[in-house]
Formats: C-alpha cells, structure tokens, sequence
C-alpha cells in the first residue's frame, strides 16, 4: 500500500508566501514552517521558564511544524484575500480543515493517532495560541528582511503585524521584542559569536 502524506508535506517548498508583494527574497511554505516551528518552541519556552507557564513544548514545536499542511493542497492564500469578509474567511477555513482531514486519511491507519492531532490542530489550546503568535513573528521578520533589503512595500505589512503582536498580550511575545528583534537588524559581522 502507498501513502501520500510525506510527499505531500514535500511539496511545501513549491508553495509561495507573499503572493501579492514583490520580494526581494521568495519564501515558501516549508521555509515558514520550519521558522515558525523556532520561533514557537521559543515563545514555549520563555513562557515556561520565565512566566511560569506549564505548555507542552513538544506539542507546541509539532503543532508549528504542521501548520500549513493544508496549504499543501490549497496554496496560500493572500491575507488580504482571506480576511476581505467573515464569510470568505470562514470558507476558507472549512476548505484548510478538509485539505488536513484529507491528509491525515493519507497516512497508515497507525500513524493516524499519533499525527491528527497536529495537522488537524485544537485551536483552542495555550499551545496552539502561541503557534499564531509564532507565525506572525515570523511574518514580522520576513518584513523586516524586505525592509533591509530597501523594500518599501513591506513597510504597512510590519507595522500591522506589529500591532497585532502587542495587541495579543503575550509576555512572551514582549520578551521576544525586547531581547531578540534587535539582534534581526544586525550584519553579520555586528552580530556577536565568531
């Protein structure tokens, strides 16, 4: 018997982020996740070690690693598209779930327990909340990259994001901001280590 599911998950490299904006660096979807997965296990752990937190960072680093998995079958959607109207976006929700109920009936009947709960996420737990939040910085650094790089068009995009990020009320978010965005502005030779 075949089982699709990795090859699908392979494909993420051929699904392109920012559609509507011109970069000077494309990013796909298997590039984001692996970013977001970073950023979440980072907020997981801050939140853990500094604020007293109890998240599954496991859970949160597996939960940021699938999240576009429904991508895989439905490509990006531009955020402006997806969040024109309530409806749209509701659609466009009940479309990613059934693209990760589809492939989750693509692996052995076996592996199915272990890995639903990560492509079809409860987006109602602490975990998932900060793979949001994950994925936002990361679409806040990916701004910030085209704005070095002397791409204006990303200007309204970060300072959206940024709101967004303070509006959420995370500390660990706050931590972040303040200890290790700076450090995304730097060159390499201003950065510390070598």
């Amino acid at each position: 018997m075949r089982y699709d599911f990795y090859a699908y998950l392979d494909r993420m490299k051929y699904i392109k982020r920012w559609q509507l904006m011109r970069s000077e660096r494309e990013e796909n979807i298997m590039e984001h996740s692996q970013s977001v997965s970073l950023l979440a296990h980072a907020l997981a752990v801050i939140r853990n070690k500094l604020y007293g937190g109890n998240v599954d960072i496991g859970k949160t680093v597996l939960l940021a690693l699938y999240h576009e998995t429904g991508e895989v079958m439905t490509g990006d959607l531009p955020t402006p598209i997806k969040y024109y109207n309530p409806e749209l976006h509701d659609a466009y929700k009940r479309l990613e779930k059934t693209a990760c109920e589809k492939m989750v009936e693509m692996l052995p009947e076996a592996l199915k327990e272990e890995l639903s709960p990560f492509v079809l996420a409860d987006e109602t737990s602490e975990e998932y909340k900060l793979v949001k939040a994950a994925d936002r910085l990361s679409a806040y650094l990916k701004c910030l990259e085209e704005l070095r790089s002397g791409n204006g068009e990303f200007e309204k995009a970060k300072k959206s994001i940024e709101e967004d990020l303070h509006s959420r009320n995370l500390p660990e978010v706050e931590y972040f901001f303040e200890h290790f965005i700076p450090s995304f502005s730097l060159t390499l030779d201003e950065l510390g280590g070598i």
